[in-house]
């Protein structure tokens, strides 16, 4: 059989690969491990008690409505809830901008299908999450990557790099892709300024910014910084893209918010994927998103609090000499051996598994292909994927868990680098 070109080139993801895998001590995908499971139950109750008592009064259509198609779009009901919180993050916004996907991930590959065509140029950063970089790469994007520190990306580069990249490609840059909350992969969130910086770029520039922010309520430590996209006052800037996931269940069901012409596209686009996102799905998390999460999200975050802070000094009580990121918030820390020669993959592989841990080795959040933009040479060069770094999440399994797993984990690359 043959199949699309895209097919042979881009690889299965390594976190669904991984989550083949059932091992002991699982730090590799951002599986969240707080759940509000009681809460759940009692909203499944309450929706239940109410359709039958709806049937027994012989509504039974309003009920059967629930599992029916609905509006692409997403249900009014539930986008207006949607809407209300995010003007409380200051986004200026009314429900009818925004659109319901079936997972951010689903948002993501919309943003993509509907603006990128072969050779087009995305800016974003390195390392990047994996769940992007295979949809792009899929549709034939020059990705550009640009280097990140302690604090995210660095505006500046990301301004070289645009201009570099009318120089390589003939084109500025369709859009700049981060996660600016909790990044996926190294955990960092970015500073006030270099939001308010790279969002200056982008309008000079004239260039989309994706804020992808499906961490953005897991946070714990220190103030919240205010979204990229609440500068984005006229709505022509920014695509916010949210995620439930991380603050309630793996409903798959995401939201985005985007500038209206694009939005029509992607709701569009998402009409030929999947017609629309279960409605049921959508009620039960309108339920949620009313009456319980203000109440539930200090609970989810002073447990991911305890179980970073636990994994933080179980690292550096046994990980030999390296560098790795502080959380504030999100699902992971970014280790980097100081010896950039080790193989976390062939490590992984060779010597984790067989002891029961996983991680995400950091050379799956590389583009296969592209360039990278160097700072000290101020150019672009092909992407090489680093080998000495990977990813560990501390959001699925619990503290005593983190205790015992990861000074197993640190004994073995201490044993392995000396």
């Amino acid at each position: 059989m043959k199949f699309a070109d895209w097919a042979y080139k881009i690889p299965e993801s390594e976190i669904r690969r991984l989550l083949r895998f059932n091992v002991k001590y699982y730090y590799a995908g951002g599986k969240p491990g707080v759940l509000p499971t009681e809460i759940i139950a009692k909203i499944l109750k309450k929706i239940g008690e109410d359709q039958l008592k709806n049937i027994e009064d012989g509504r039974e259509q309003e009920v059967a409505d629930i599992y029916n198609y609905g509006v692409t779009a997403g249900t009014d009901f539930f986008r207006k809830t949607l809407a209300e919180r995010l003007r409380r993050e200051g986004i200026e916004t009314n429900w009818e901008q925004l659109m319901i996907t079936t997972g951010s991930q689903q948002a993501i590959y919309l943003v993509l299908d509907t603006l990128i065509d072969p050779g087009d140029v995305i800016i974003t950063t390195r390392p990047a999450y994996l769940g992007f970089l295979g949809p792009a790469g899929k549709l034939g994007a020059n990705i550009i990557t640009v280097p990140t520190d302690l604090d995210g990306i660095v505006p500046e580069y990301v301004e070289n790099a645009i201009e570099l990249s009318e120089k390589e490609f003939g084109k500025k840059p369709k859009m700049i892709y981060l996660v600016p909350d909790g990044d996926n992969p190294k955990g960092t969130n970015l500073p006030a300024k270099r939001r308010q910086a790279l969002f200056d770029v982008a309008e000079a520039q004239d260039v989309l910014i994706i804020e992808d922010s499906p961490y953005r309520n897991i946070h714990f430590k220190g103030e919240k910084v205010f979204p990229i996209k609440s500068l984005d006052k006229e709505n022509q800037r920014v695509v916010y893209l949210g995620s439930t996931t991380k603050e309630a269940m793996a409903a798959r069901v995401g939201y985005a918010l985007a500038p209206e012409e694009l939005r029509e596209n992607m709701i569009k686009g998402k009409g030929f994927l999947d017609l629309c996102t279960p409605l049921i799905m959508q009620r039960i998390l309108d339920e949620y998103y009313r009456n319980y999460i203000d109440d539930m999200l200090p609970k989810i975050n002073s447990t991911y609090e305890a179980r970073a802070k636990a994994m933080i000094e179980a690292m550096d009580a046994t990980f030999p000499a390296g560098e790795r990121t502080d959380p504030k918030g999100g699902f992971f820390i970014w280790w980097e051996s100081e010896n950039k020669n080790f193989n976390a993959k062939e490590f992984l592989e060779r010597v984790a598994m067989p002891n029961e841990v996983l991680f995400v080795p950091g050379e799956a959040f590389y583009p296969l292909g592209g360039m990278a933009y160097l700072p000290d040479s101020n150019s672009l060069q092909p992407t090489v994927a680093e080998t000495h770094e990977l990813r560990l999440s501390y959001s699925f399994k619990d503290e005593e868990n983190i205790r015992e797993g990861i000074p197993l984990l640190g004994k073995l690359l201490t044993e392995e680098l000396g």
